[in-house]
Order: structure tokens, then C-alpha cells, then sequence
């Protein structure tokens, strides 16, 4: 009984296909939209960081308040993580000169420096149940550092020879891996969602970039724009006509990670 509760009060989707569809497609929105405004507006990274990180406030803020699970809300929260991070990892990897390395290893850091604060504070990073504000706030707080890390090691092997095409076969072919360890193995849920949750971003960057990018980099040129109105509208039809509902996440019957 206390178990369908919590299912009930769950404020996470359940993880399903249609989940990681909507968060790779969520995650290359992010970068076409990110740099939508910080390039094709020439608005900046700074300016554009703090158009996208209000947003995070306002919708993070609307979906810990509220009491159930809300798709439309719930990715709304996602986006505004992966547009914010693009234009925070391009700012720090271009405009402060760290560099793609530099910034993928700072992030990366971050990353585990919150996890390793939540499962310390809580006991587990387990996302099976999302219902209390204090797990909800470590929860959207790693989204955003993971999709920021994601942005940096998503440009960091693209420009390490491989291209965006190449950057985006490599992250696809890990998360398979992931996948089949899932399948496969008895490998904890949680490290296993986690490690699949972080590595939709690199593979959305590199997508992104390589949708909007010019012929000489290695892209295909198409508007960023239009490429985010076309993605953006891709989600939409995802929450519309795919039901979803609160549910458990992998790790849900696992007690700590």
C-alpha cells in the first residue's frame, strides 16, 4: 500500500522508451536553442544564461510546488536545464578560456560533488520517488550540472577530431551499451539511470550542432530556428499523444545507491 502512495505522489515520469525519446529530443533542443539566442539573436552567452536560468526558476520552482506529476510542466523544467546549459558551458569553455577539456572536468566534478551531497544528505540518489521539495531540489540541481558537463564533453569530442557526426555515433553507441547492461546484467538501477540520464545530453549536443552548424563544420546548415520550432513541436506531439504518468524509475526497489 505505502508503495502505490508514493507511486501516486511521484512527481518523475515513469521511465520509459518514450521517455528517452523525449529527453534525447529535449536535450538537442538545448543546444539549437541555446545557440539560437546567443548566436542567431547575438544576444550573448551571458544574456541568454539569464533569460534561460529565470525560466529554470520559475518552472523548477512551479514543479516542486506543485503536488502531482505534470508532463507539460515537468519537461518544461527539462528544457529550460538543457537551453541554460548550453550557454553556461559555452560561456565558461569561450569566453572564460577554459577550454572544452577544462570544462568538461570542472562540470564532471560538480556532477558528482552534488550527487555525493544527496546520497549523504538523503541516503540514496535513487529517483524512483520524487516527492519530498528537499530531493526534489538535489533532483533538477544535477539535471542542470549534468546538462551543462553534457554541452562541454559533447563539443570536447566533437572537436577532438571526430566531428559532430562521429561525437554523435560514439554517445549513442555508449548509451547502447548502457542498455544492454540494463538488460543484461545485474548492475544497480540507479547507476545505470544515471549514467544513461547524463548521457543523452553529449548525444542531443552533438545532434544539435550537427543539425545547425555550417558545411564547413562538419554540419548540415539548418536554421537553428527553424530546427528548434521543428524539435520543439516533436515534444509537444511526444506529451500529447504518448500517455504518461508518474511511475517508478530503475532503482526503485533498490534501498541506497
Amino acid at each position: 500500500m505505502q508503495d502505490v502512495l508514493n507511486l501516486r505522489r511521484s512527481k518523475v515520469p515513469e521511465v520509459t522508451l518514450a521517455f528517452w525519446v523525449i529527453k534525447i529530443a529535449a536535450t538537442t533542443l538545448g543546444e539549437t536553442g541555446g545557440d539560437a539566442f546567443s548566436m542567431t539573436m547575438q544576444l550573448g552567452y551571458v544574456i541568454s544564461t539569464v533569460i534561460f536560468m529565470a525560466f529554470f526558476v520559475v518552472t523548477a520552482a512551479a514543479q516542486i510546488r506543485a503536488r502531482s506529476f505534470h508532463p507539460f510542466l515537468y519537461w518544461a523544467v527539462i528544457v529550460a536545464t538543457t537551453t541554460a546549459g548550453t550557454t553556461m558551458a559555452d560561456f565558461a569553455d569561450r569566453s572564460l578560456g577554459i577550454g572544452y577539456a577544462g570544462g568538461t572536468l570542472i562540470l564532471s566534478a560538480l556532477v558528482l560533488t552534488v550527487l555525493g551531497l544527496w546520497w549523504r544528505s538523503i541516503g540514496s540518489v535513487s529517483v524512483s520517488s520524487i516527492t519530498s521539495p528537499k530531493v526534489e531540489m538535489f533532483y533538477w540541481v544535477t539535471i542542470v550540472f549534468s546538462n551543462t558537463h553534457g554541452t562541454a564533453l559533447g563539443d570536447w569530442l566533437a572537436d577532438s577530431g571526430l566531428g559532430y557526426e562521429g561525437g554523435a555515433l560514439v554517445f549513442a553507441g555508449v548509451l547502447a551499451i548502457v542498455a544492454a547492461a540494463y538488460a543484461f546484467t545485474g548492475m544497480s538501477r540507479t547507476l545505470l539511470f544515471w549514467a544513461a540520464f547524463i548521457l543523452t545530453r553529449p548525444l542531443g549536443a552533438t545532434v544539435g550542432d550537427y543539425l545547425t552548424k555550417p558545411h564547413a563544420n562538419g554540419g548540415l546548415d539548418l536554421s537553428r530556428l527553424s530546427s528548434s520550432a521543428a524539435i520543439t513541436l516533436f515534444i509537444l506531439a511526444c506529451i500529447l499523444f504518448i500517455p504518461q504518468r508518474a511511475g517508478s524509475h530503475p532503482g526503485q526497489d533498490e534501498q541506497s545507491a
